[in-house]
Order: structure tokens, then sequence, then C-alpha cells
């Protein structure tokens, strides 16, 4: 690559990692844990609202795709293996995500109102849509797996480049751990989830700031151009 292509791509990086943030907030549930008869009134009172979630959720998927390959791209001269790697966990992950949104469909169904669910009482219909709900929070824990596994190998490669600060690098490697654990202990032992996501909730921190950096600063062209050559 140019000097002009390669500072190009580090700011095409930057700018998608960038734009999942607000993508994500969009995607949360917004209704808060209220019981089921509230819940599902809230829902239905702000249906475009919750579909909006819905394709937002899908969109910061389809923005994920795009993210790990111009990043690949730009850590590939680093090391080929561990950039497919970070490629590989991150995919992964995807289409868990993308089918979990399912379970936001299956709770708006069940509220639709359709013939067919008229075998069930609006009570149960009410206590059902949050079990999906909960069913979706499961699901996003899982996919949460491989948004951690993947920072392990970026982080790793930042590390080494010499075209990319160093400590992003450790703060990358630490959201991966801050992502596992969480994970862990949600699904083994959720009365103490609560407290231990208070101190990995900041795990993120070396994503955003690696946006920043690459949107802002781009990386090192000297170094990237040494390291390209040493890889060919």
């Amino acid at each position: 690559m140019t000097t002009t292509e390669i500072k190009k791509t580090a700011r095409i990086a930057g700018f998608l990692y960038l734009i999942m943030a607000p993508l994500g907030m969009f995607g949360m549930d917004p209704f808060g844990p209220t019981d089921a008869a509230a819940k599902a009134n809230n829902i239905m009172a702000s249906e475009s609202l919750f579909r909006f979630g819905i394709v937002s959720t899908l969109m910061v998927q389809i923005v994920n795709i795009s993210v790990v390959l111009v990043l690949y791209k730009l850590l590939k001269p680093v090391n080929k293996n561990h950039a497919s790697l970070m490629v590989m966990f991150l995919l992964l992950g995807v289409p868990i995500a993308m089918l979990n949104e399912l379970n936001k469909f299956a709770a708006l169904l069940l509220l639709s109102g359709a013939d067919y669910l008229t075998v069930f009482t609006a009570d149960q219909l009410q206590a059902l849509a949050p079990l999906f709900l909960d069913l979706h929070a499961h699901g996003l824990t899982i996919a949460g797996i491989f948004w951690g596994l993947w920072l392990l190998p970026m982080g790793y490669l930042v590390f080494k480049s010499g075209f990319l600060p160093r400590i992003l690098g450790v703060l990358l490697m630490i959201g991966c751990l801050g992502y596992l654990i969480d994970s862990v202990t949600f699904f083994l032992s959720p009365s103490s989830y609560a407290t231990i996501s208070q101190f990995t909730d900041y795990t993120w921190l070396g994503e955003l700031l690696l946006a920043l950096w690459l949107l802002i600063k781009g990386v090192n062209v000297e170094q990237w151009e040494k390291r390209a050559l040493e890889s060919a």
C-alpha cells in the first residue's frame, strides 16, 4: 500500500469502530427491569423504538465485519496467523448476535394480538415476552465470549506492531479478560454477576482509545512499511 492508502485504511478502521458505539446504544433495552405487564405495555407503546433497536443491533454486526476486515489489512504485516485468528473469533460472534435478535422478534409476536395466540391469556403472553427478552440477554452473553476472544490476538498484534502504541495492545488484552470474566460469571454465578461486572465495565476503554487513535493519529507509516517488508 502507498503512504496515502495506509493512512486512509487506519482512519477508515477508526471511523467504523467508533460508529459501533452509538449503534450499540440504540440496541440496548430502553425499558429497564420493570414487571412483566409494565414491560409488555412499554414495548407495544414504543414498538417503533423497539424495532429500531433490533435493526440497530443488526447494523452493528454488519459494521463489525467491516471493521475486522479493515483491521486485518492493517495488522496482517505483524503476524498473518494471529490476524486470521482475530478475524475468525469476531466472525464467529456475528451470526450468534444476529440470530439472537429473533428473541426480540418473538417478544413482539407474543404481544402482537395475532389470532393464533388467543389460546393464551393476556397474563400468559405478558409473562412470556420478558422470557424471550431474558433469552436475548443470555444470547448476547454467549456472543460476548467471541467479542472478548478477538481482542486477545488483536491486542497482541497492536502490542507487537511498532506502528501503534503498546499500551493500546495491553488495554485490548485486558478487555478480552473482562468480556470472558463477565460471560463466565453470568452463567456460573448469576448472583455475583452484578458485583463483578462493576469491575469489568471499563474494559471497553482499549477499544475506544484504539478507534480514536486510528481516526485521529493513524499509524506510524514508516514502521508499518518496515513490518510489511519483513513479512513479504
